[in-house]
C-alpha cells in the first residue's frame, strides 16, 4: 500500500510539472506574437514567472517521490520493492527526464531574457520547440510501461 501511495503522489506531481513544461512555451509564443502590446506582455511575463516557479516546486516534489520509488527499497526493504533491479529502462527514462528538465530550464531562461528586453526566438520556432516535450514524454511513458530492457 505504501508503494502505491508513493507512486500515486509521484504521478500527481509529475503531471503538475508536465503541465508547466507544456504551458510555459505557449506563454513564450504569445510573448513573441504580442511584441507591440506592453500591457499584454507584462501580464504574460508575470504569468510565466509564476508558472516557472510553480514548475520548479512540482519537479522537486516529483523528484523526491521518484527517488523514493527508485531507491526506497534500500531504506525500507520490507515496504518498497526494487523496481529497477538489473534493468536499464530506468536509465533511459532518467535520461529523457533530464532532457525535459533541460528544456524546462531553457524555457525559463528565455522568459528571463525577454524580461530584460532581449529578443525571443520567432513564434514559429517556439511553436516547433513546443512539440518536443510531447515526444519526450511519450518516450518516458513507453519506457515505464513496457520496460523493454
Amino acid at each position: 500500500m505504501t508503494y502505491l501511495l508513493i507512486k500515486s503522489l509521484h504521478l500527481l506531481f509529475v503531471i503538475a510539472w508536465m503541465a508547466t513544461v507544456f504551458y510555459l512555451p505557449r506563454i513564450l509564443v504569445n510573448l513573441a506574437e504580442t511584441a507591440d502590446e506592453p500591457a499584454v506582455q507584462a501580464r504574460l511575463r508575470l504569468m510565466g514567472r509564476r508558472l516557472y516557479k510553480f514548475g520548479h516546486n512540482m519537479f522537486g516534489i516529483a523528484f523526491l517521490f521518484g527517488l523514493a520509488l527508485w531507491q526506497g527499497w534500500r531504506v525500507w526493504p520490507q515496504t518498497l520493492p526494487n523496481v529497477a533491479s538489473g534493468s536499464h529502462w530506468i536509465d533511459a527514462k532518467l535520461t529523457l527526464v533530464a532532457v525535459l528538465l533541460v528544456y524546462f530550464t531553457w524555457a525559463g531562461r528565455v522568459l528571463k531574457r525577454s524580461e530584460k528586453g532581449m529578443a525571443l526566438p520567432s513564434s514559429r520556432t517556439l511553436r516547433w520547440l513546443n512539440e518536443l516535450p510531447v515526444l519526450l514524454l511519450l518516450g518516458v511513458i513507453w519506457l515505464v510501461l513496457a520496460k523493454p530492457f
